[in-house]
Formats: structure tokens, C-alpha cells, sequence
């Protein structure tokens, strides 16, 4: 396998965004009522977020360490999710339109940051033109092929009987197209590659897996390549992605697979499972550390280091429960899977809230709508995760280097990651009790190293004090509980 990933990837913090519940501008005026901001979220209403709101907040994110934003899909629809496209060249009016777009990628760019959008390419909706000429015009329409029909008339609105066309999840709203028919794939590439030339850094794929075409997968990245060579194009993957990340289709998935154990040993018995039931990554089970670090070695050896590195690990998106709620309310376990995340191999990215503490069960409970009243957020885990993004981004090992685990027993979990000279171990206790454990490193690092404690759990001032020295090969550490430390070999 010759796998070649975009650079960037490897050192990106990504911040996924539901665009119409972050932040709304008063500079994109609204056509009518709206759901009340801070009112629960519904499956149908809308709060106003735009991307004129995201451009307006770009210092908050890169305060929190941020260089990459996913964006849940832009272009025009008829659902706050914009899942159901209407037209795939117009970001959608209420969010600001293409002009808002304009505005966004460049100060992105200028502030660092990276925008992929969400590429929705396996089914439109009953608004998307070419569909609706055939609701119109019946057979007679020349996009007849450009969907499975079966019969007529289309029953695109009766859903009291199922619809008589291919439909994603057999939802009427969801026509899926026929992408065995050359003029819808040569659309879809054709819109893939336009906005990567318009100045987006990347595709996120929906349900990519529900298109069963690998040559259609391989034309579609020859074409964003060709635009930009370093674009990155990630798949919605839940389960085992090696089919898809040949090199030749991917770059990366998200990874679920990373959620399911960080839920398992982090979370545990607390897993709210009622919250993951009919998920693709469902059931979870609860995990010790030799369980854990057997599904994390599993996890490092379907893919090469180069396709490891560029992985999306995540903890929770618009499609799951928000992960305190998953935890309920147990905060320990969010700060113990994100400092795991920050320091394992591949992309974190964060669920645009989770830092303040919002919490939410799956849809629409976990779209709910970013509360800018600062006296209403978790300033201490506010805290931990601008620590947890910093300490990824001083350390070149946690963003490039190998990986090897050093110790799993009951209910810690250590490995160390290496880049050149520069070594950093990680220790992470998911006991309720303080614990002592002796790390082997004989042949990692020579004896009579010193380390330095970069982290020491949550107490900020501890960070930078001389916390062991290896002798006879091993390193004997205290980790308090439910913490980690993290620690750098001073050559």
C-alpha cells in the first residue's frame, strides 16, 4: 500500500460545527420567526446560526487551539441539518449564502484554520431539481435516470406507504441517486472538485459506504486531488475502514472505533448505554486496561502510521449523544478521553460545546445551540481542554511520532510516543484511587534519564517539575485518581 495523506492533517485540532446552532450575525438578516435560541432543540426547527456567526467567533477558537473546522453540510435545503440538499453550487440563504462562504474561507485561512465541508453525495432531497422535474413531468422527465424510480405516480409526500423510488433508510424525503448513471457521476465529481477549487480545504463524506462503487470512490478523489493535492478527503466510516484507506479512495475515517474503547475503559459501568443502542459502533462494553489495550493495539494495526496520523478521533458528533451525557454528567471521563485523544496518533477533533460542558442525548438533543453567556460555561474544563490542545501542539511526538503501549493492569493505561529525540510518556489512571505502577522502558530511553512532568492531572502548577528518573530500566509513577501525567524525557 502507497498511502499518501495530506501534511496538515497530521498536526490539525478540528472543532466540528452544526452551522445553524454555533453563533448567528445580525449581518444576515432572517425571512421569519425562528425557534428561541436557548430553547431545546427540535428535528425541525431552526435557530439562525450562519457562517457569518462562525467568521465573527474565529479568535474563541483559535484561543482554544483550533486550526481545522468540519462543517455539517452548507448548502441550500429544507431541514436545519441541511442533510437534505436542494442545491449543491448555493449555500443555503439563512446561513448567508455563498457570499458568506467567501467571507469565511479567507479568514479562516488568514487565522490558520482549515475548513473540510460535509460532502452529502449519496442521496438529495425532493427539492433538488432534477428530482423535482420528475415529480413534475413524471416519465417524460430527461432526469428520469438519475434516480432509481419505480413506479408512478411518485409517492415523495405519503408516508403512510413506502416510496416508490431508492431512498436512503427508506426516507421519502431522501431520494438516493443512481450513480451508476455517467451524468450524475460526472455532477457529483464536478461539484466535488469546484468548491476545493473555490478554496475549501476538504470532504467529509456522508455514508460514503451506501455508494458501493470503489471506482466511483477513486474518480472522486483523482478529481479533488487534481484540484488541490492536499486536500482532505475523510469518510464516515463507524466500524472497520480498510477497504476505503488503500490510498487509492480516503484518507482517513472518522473514527469511531477510538470513541468505542475511549467509551469502554473511561466511562465503563457509568456508560449511559440506552444512548448508543442501534448505533453502528453499538454495543459497548466496558473495558479494563488489558481490554482497552488490546482495542487500541487492534485499532493501530488495521491501518499504516501514515493513515493512522491522519484519522479523525472523535468523542461524540451531531450523530451520538453528547459524551458527558454518555458519561452522565461524570466529567472525569470526558477530561480522561480527551487528554488520550490530544496525545494518541491521528486528528482530535472536538464536538463544537462539549469543552463548556453542554450536555444533550442523540438527535436532536445533541444539536442544541451554543449558549455565548460565558458565566454559563464549565470554566475549568474550558480550561483543561485549552491545557490538553496546548500540550498537543508543543510536542511534535504526540502529533508525528510512533506509538507504543507500556502498561496495561486494572485501571491504567500507559504508551509513550517518539519522534526523533523527543520521547513523551503518558500514564492515564481511570481507578477512583490514587495509583503506584512501574513503567518499563529499558529499551525506550537510557538509564539514569531524567522526566519532567508536563501535565500532572489538573494541577497546572505542578506541570515542569523533575517527577522520576529511570532506573534499572523501569520508571516508578504516581498517578492520582481518575487523572493522567505526562511525561518528557529531559536529553
Amino acid at each position: 500500500m502507497d498511502a499518501k495523506t495530506p501534511d496538515w492533517v497530521k498536526d490539525a485540532i478540528f472543532y466540528q460545527i452544526f452551522p445553524d446552532r454555533f453563533a448567528a450575525s445580525p449581518r444576515v438578516p432572517k425571512p421569519g420567526p425562528l425557534e428561541p435560541w436557548d430553547a431545546p432543540p427540535t428535528h425541525y426547527g431552526f435557530k439562525g446560526g450562519d457562517l457569518a456567526g462562525i467568521a465573527e467567533r474565529l479568535d474563541y477558537l483559535t484561543d482554544l487551539g483550533i486550526d481545522a473546522i468540519y462543517l455539517n453540510p452548507i448548502f441550500q435545503s429544507a431541514s436545519n441539518h441541511r442533510y437534505h440538499t436542494h442545491d449543491y453550487e448555493q449555500v443555503d440563504p439563512l446561513l448567508g449564502g455563498n457570499e458568506a462562504l467567501e467571507e469565511l474561507l479567507p479568514a479562516c485561512h488568514a487565522n490558520g484554520i482549515r475548513v473540510i465541508l460535509d460532502g452529502v453525495f449519496n442521496h438529495a432531497s425532493r427539492g433538488f431539481f432534477p428530482f423535482h422535474h420528475i415529480l413534475e413531468t413524471g416519465s417524460a422527465s430527461p432526469y428520469l435516470d438519475w434516480f432509481r424510480i419505480r413506479g408512478f405516480p411518485l409517492r415523495a409526500y405519503d408516508e403512510h406507504k413506502p416510496p416508490n423510488y431508492a431512498a436512503w433508510c427508506n426516507l421519502h424525503a431522501l431520494p438516493e441517486f443512481n450513480t451508476d448513471n455517467p451524468h450524475v457521476r460526472e455532477f457529483l465529481w464536478g461539484i466535488a472538485a469546484r468548491w476545493i477549487e473555490r478554496g475549501i480545504d476538504g470532504w467529509r463524506l456522508d455514508v460514503p459506504a451506501c455508494i458501493d462503487d470503489d471506482e466511483f470512490w477513486r474518480e472522486f478523489r483523482r478529481r479533488v486531488k487534481a484540484a488541490n493535492p492536499e486536500a482532505y478527503i475523510v469518510g464516515e466510516i463507524w466500524t472497520d475502514a480498510r477497504r476505503w484507506l488503500q490510498g487509492d479512495q480516503f484518507d482517513a475515517a472518522m473514527n469511531y472505533l477510538f470513541t468505542k474503547a475511549c467509551m469502554g475503559f473511561f466511562i465503563g459501568d457509568r456508560l449511559d448505554r440506552t444512548q448508543t443502542y442501534g448505533l453502528s459502533y453499538s454495543p459497548v462494553y466496558t473495558l479494563d486496561a488489558r481490554a482497552f489495550a488490546a482495542a487500541i493495539d487492534h485499532l493501530l494495526s488495521m491501518y499504516p502510521l501514515e493513515i493512522t496520523l491522519a484519522q479523525m478521533n472523535l468523542l461524540g458528533s451531531h450523530d451520538t449523544a453528547r459524551y458527558l451525557t454518555l458519561a452522565r454528567g461524570d466529567e472525569t471521563a470526558l477530561r480522561l478521553s480527551t487528554l488520550f485523544q490530544m496525545t494518541f496518533a491521528g486528528a482530535p477533533s472536538i464536538y463544537y460545546g462539549d469543552e463548556i460542558g453542554l450536555q444533550g442525548t442523540r438527535d436532536p438533543g445533541s444539536r442544541n445551540s451554543f449558549p455565548w453567556d460565558e458565566t454559563r460555561w464549565n470554566q475549568g474544563l474550558l480550561g483543561f481542554f485549552r491545557r490538553a490542545t496546548r500540550l498537543r501542539r508543543r510536542f511534535e511526538a504526540l502529533r508525528r511520532g510512533s506509538y507504543r503501549a507500556l502498561y496495561a493492569e486494572a485501571d491504567v493505561y500507559a504508551f509513550a510516543r517518539r519522534h526523533g529525540r523527543e520521547t513523551v510518556i503518558v500514564a492515564l489512571n481511570a481507578a477512583w484511587e490514587r495509583r503506584t505502577v512501574r513503567l518499563p522502558v529499558e529499551d525506550l530511553l537510557p538509564e539514569g534519564t531524567g522526566l519532567v512532568e508536563v501535565w500532572a492531572g489538573d494541577a497546572a502548577d505542578s506541570a515542569g517539575r523533575d517527577a522520576a528518573r529511570i532506573r534499572t530500566g523501569r520508571v516508578d509513577l504516581v498517578i492520582e485518581p481518575r487523572s493522567g501525567s505526562v511525561l518528557v524525557a529531559a536529553l
